[in-house]
């Protein structure tokens, strides 16, 4: 049985990603960071009839996720889905929370994606998932933080894909835009100061996109068809918004193009 990790499974994309995978027939390891908050979780795996390995796990705690890794044994699947916003421009923006959004949305990935790749190389297989946002490809006023460490995280999958490839691994990065979830409710706001206009107005324009957002379980989809095709490719847009949006970035949707030049990098 296909063994896949699902982290940040509390509510949106990650639950019907988790829920997804089961349903196809994979065991599926849930993380959530506090188990006592997987209420949700619980009740949609019940209503799909599906079982799912519900765990804690905060992915910023190197030791818990080293410990998780040992303790499900080899892993065919990981979807990088956990993640938080930030509301704030870099002068609004002290180290700390620069810190924390780097910790949360690219070291801790890059952390758990280093712990499963021996494994994958060992069994010759796997596929690695990390959902990012059309925030890795296209910079945003006021998301400065959130903004850099889905570009940095979107550079590292895209720099790893190449090379662990020729061992059976497809590395692939999904980038939703607005989805309907709790993922707002999270997001730190840094007191407004001398951009107070500047930030309303951008606060604005998000309250419209998240009203006019793409249903979760849809975007949830393209993670998992990312996770179980037979077809990879590196990148994947959940919507046509999606689509839009990071074209303004990128002509090469696909990801084809830049892995064709530096895949000779390392051959």
């Amino acid at each position: 049985m296909t063994l896949a990790i699902v982290t940040g499974t509390t509510s949106g994309i990650g639950l019907h990603t988790a829920i997804g995978l089961a349903q196809r027939g994979a065991r599926v390891v849930a993380t959530v960071r506090d188990t006592g908050r997987a209420d949700a979780l619980r009740a949609a795996a019940s209503v799909a009839g599906v079982e799912l390995d519900i765990r804690a796990l905060d992915v910023t705690d190197a030791a818990a996720a080293q410990a998780l890794v040992d303790a499900v044994g080899p892993v065919d699947i990981l979807v990088n889905n956990a993640g938080r916003g930030a509301v704030g421009t870099l002068e609004q923006l002290t180290d700390a929370q620069l810190q924390e959004q780097l910790e949360t949305n690219y070291l801790s990935v890059a952390r758990l994606t280093r712990l499963v790749l021996p494994g994958m190389r060992d069994q010759g297989s796997g596929r690695i998932v990390t959902v990012t946002s059309v925030g890795g490809v296209v910079g945003q006023p006021f998301s400065d933080a959130y903004c850099a460490a889905k570009f940095a995280v979107e550079g590292l999958m895209q720099s790893l894909a190449p090379v662990v490839a020729p061992f059976g691994i497809d590395v692939s990065i999904v980038e939703p835009a607005a989805v309907t979830s709790s993922f707002v409710d999270s997001v730190h706001r840094a007191a407004p100061g001398p951009y107070a206009a500047q930030q309303q107005a951008y606060l604005d324009r998000a309250a419209t996109s998240f009203a006019n957002a793409q249903p979760a379980d849809e975007a949830a989809e393209t993670v998992i068809e990312a996770a179980l095709t037979d077809d990879p490719r590196f990148r994947w847009q959940t919507s046509e918004a999606a689509v839009r949006f990071a074209g303004l970035s990128i002509s090469d949707l696909s990801g084809a193009r830049v892995l064709d030049v530096t895949s000779s990098w390392v051959r």
